[in-house]
């Protein structure tokens, strides 16, 4: 066993922890399990508290600057009130519930840019210490993923992800941040939106879609933004045509705020603008009457890893990430921590 932190604030001689993650990706609002592995210092120690802490690399941003930090969104205690002898081991299985909005950190195994740990937390003689800090892959929930999915068959491409500081208005949002998907619309809707901003608010008992078309300037005068949103429970992902529920979505949402920034003219039968999506139900969706259509987002993230296509997950984004990785996991620590 390798033990990543040594205790600072206790000094030398102090225990070692080190919390080693089940492998795999978990679910937002689903378990995490694991154990963290303690070693006795050069003297036995009085464990009070052994705590797990869950955190987020997430921008703050202001009319001044953009600002980032690492944000704690949810905190557990597994265990304590017991004596670490000296030079000892000790293993202490957890299950924890993770938070319905935890933030999805990969989609279809490729990570985009989303930095979330898991930052061990022990009280020893009345002193708090962060002893260990371990990234965490979150999978998108299956209603999270067929919506993706759907719009990557509409030809929206993966632009960027990021954790933003605030609270979306009118929404049940819990944390005090949520997570935006920024979307590259096809070439049909290029001239209406910017981008498709997306964010998920997951529940108990569903998703709260939210999408937003960002337009500076053009359609949407004085570069507006246009919210619309949507309730998807966890038990109508099976029985739900997406391609075309969020097709409807999109064209509600650029044809209703384009008329009210004053476009007039429409969309249907419009050169370029496809007819409504409709689906064969023999699962082919790129047919020639389905202009709309195009890869699954699974199949583009997984071309932009083979360096195929432009602006969607790939070797550069996923090298910068790691990079965001360490740097998150390197500024969180303590100076005067030494490495076990």
């Amino acid at each position: 066993m390798v033990f990543k932190r040594l205790l600072g604030s206790l000094g030398v001689g102090a225990p070692k922890v080190d919390t080693v993650l089940d492998p795999g990706p978990v679910l937002p609002g689903g378990p995490l399990s694991g154990q963290v592995h303690m070693e006795g210092g050069s003297a036995d120690y009085e464990i009070e508290e052994v705590a797990l802490e869950l955190v987020a690399r997430v921008e703050a941003e202001s009319e001044e600057a953009e600002a980032e930090g690492a944000v704690a969104f949810a905190r557990w205690t597994v265990g304590g009130g017991f004596r670490l002898p000296a030079g000892e081991r000790h293993a202490l299985p957890f299950t924890v519930t993770l938070p319905w909005e935890t933030p999805v950190t990969e989609l279809y195994g490729q990570p985009f840019g989303i930095v979330v740990g898991v930052r061990t937390e022990l009280v020893v003689a009345g002193a708090k210490d962060a002893g260990d800090i371990d990234p965490l892959s979150v999978a998108a929930l299956p209603a999270q993923a067929a919506i993706l999915d759907a719009l990557g068959h509409l030809g929206f491409g993966f632009a960027s992800a990021d954790l933003e500081l605030g609270q979306l208005h009118g929404t049940g949002q819990q944390l005090p941040f949520y997570q935006e998907i920024e979307l590259v619309p096809p070439p049909h809707y290029a001239g209406a939106v910017n981008e498709l901003e997306l964010t998920f608010l997951a529940g108990p008992g569903g998703v709260e879609v939210v999408l937003e078309a960002d337009k500076r300037g053009g359609l949407f005068d004085g570069g507006h933004d246009a919210l619309n949103h949507h309730a998807v429970s966890h038990d109508s992902v099976d029985r739900t045509d997406w391609a075309a529920e969020v097709d409807a979505w999109v064209r509600g949402l650029v044809e209703r705020h384009g008329a009210a920034h004053g476009y007039h003219g429409g969309y249907q039968g419009q050169p370029g603008y496809p007819a409504p999506y409709k689906d064969d139900h023999h699962g082919d969706h790129h047919g020639d009457d389905h202009h709309g259509s195009g890869p699954g987002m699974g199949t583009v993230i997984a071309a932009g890893a083979a360096g195929l296509a432009v602006g969607v997950v790939g070797g550069l984004v996923a090298a910068e990430v790691v990079d965001e990785v360490g740097d998150f996991f390197e500024g969180d620590e303590d100076e005067g921590d030494d490495e076990g």
